[in-house]
């Protein structure tokens, strides 16, 4: 192999660059976290060897524990909407009745690519409690103001439309190019048989795309566990009143950068790596089930 490298070392010094940088910037750091880990550290002293302690202290901390619960409740209200309006979007988008389709997959796809620091500042207007734009509407038709950012379930809804709002474009994309995929006689011969537009999504459209389905379920969720800017911008540092807005994300730099338990955050970081490692296993399983059927 080594020989067959210093052979072809002019191809492999063109790609090299990368490899480089992701050994810097990417393998590097994992590696130093899990090392970390094990140590408690502020950053600037010398490092303490603590073995298991940061462990043992993380499945024991109720403030860790809050902020998975945080996360899964954002997910859950934003991911299931978010991919049934994706799926919408998407049928509506490939159906021949719809013109213009270009210039909706652009309209629709561009929030993905819009930054997530403005998009939180702009839902920050939206939401706010005294001078918001949603709460002018609800007292315009002479309803009681919604304090959106003084409850830990408000807080949760206000995360979870931005994560809407920027990703379901993203998916409906996806889905389009599932259902370009599927040949249109199916549609033709199920339009012969005098089946309705229903029998024809669910009949039809649904278990052909099932493995996209699955797809955007499994990154959607991986993504989910991950939302940090939308509640770091939005509610601070402190996740908001009660720590409504915590994620396991925003946590991890809570610790880690504002407390500087640098040891105690690449524990966290651990911690939510076993749990996405969880979810990709149980998507994994899912998908192994259906394909076998």
């Amino acid at each position: 192999m080594w020989r067959e490298i210093y052979r072809n070392r002019a191809i492999y010094l063109f790609i090299s660059p990368f490899y480089i940088l992701f050994a810097i910037f990417g393998l590097f750091p994992i590696v130093f976290s899990l090392y970390l880990a094990f140590h408690k550290w502020d950053g600037i002293g010398e490092m303490e060897f603590v073995g298991l302690n940061q462990f043992r202290y993380l499945l024991e901390d109720a403030n860790f524990w809050q902020s998975i619960w945080n996360t899964l409740q954002i997910w859950a209200f934003s991911t299931i909407p978010m991919l049934f309006m994706a799926l919408v979007i998407a049928f509506m988008l490939h159906s021949a009745l719809v013109k213009y389709k270009d210039f909706y997959r652009i309209s629709f796809f561009l929030p993905n690519v819009t930054s997530i620091v403005a998009v939180a500042i702009v839902f920050g207007t939206l939401f706010g409690n005294r001078y918001g734009f949603l709460n002018f509407i609800i007292t315009s038709l002479g309803l009681e103001p919604v304090q959106w950012l003084d409850s830990p379930f408000w807080i949760k809804i206000a995360i979870s439309s931005m994560v809407v709002w920027r990703w379901t474009g993203y998916n409906a994309i996806i889905y389009l190019a599932g259902l370009q995929s599927i040949p249109s006689v199916l549609y033709e011969a199920a339009r012969i048989d005098g089946a309705s537009p229903m029998q024809t999504f669910f009949g039809i459209t649904i278990p052909l795309i099932k493995p996209v389905i699955l797809f955007t379920v499994i990154t959607s969720t991986i993504g989910g566990m991950q939302i940090f800017t939308e509640s770091q911008v939005f509610m601070g540092d402190s996740g908001g009143p009660g720590g409504g807005g915590m994620t396991i994300v925003l946590y991890l730099y809570q610790q880690a950068f504002t407390k500087n338990l640098f040891g105690y955050g690449s524990a966290v970081a651990w911690g939510l790596f076993v749990i996405i490692g969880l979810f990709s296993v149980l998507n994994w399983a899912i998908v192994q089930r259906s394909g076998s059927k």
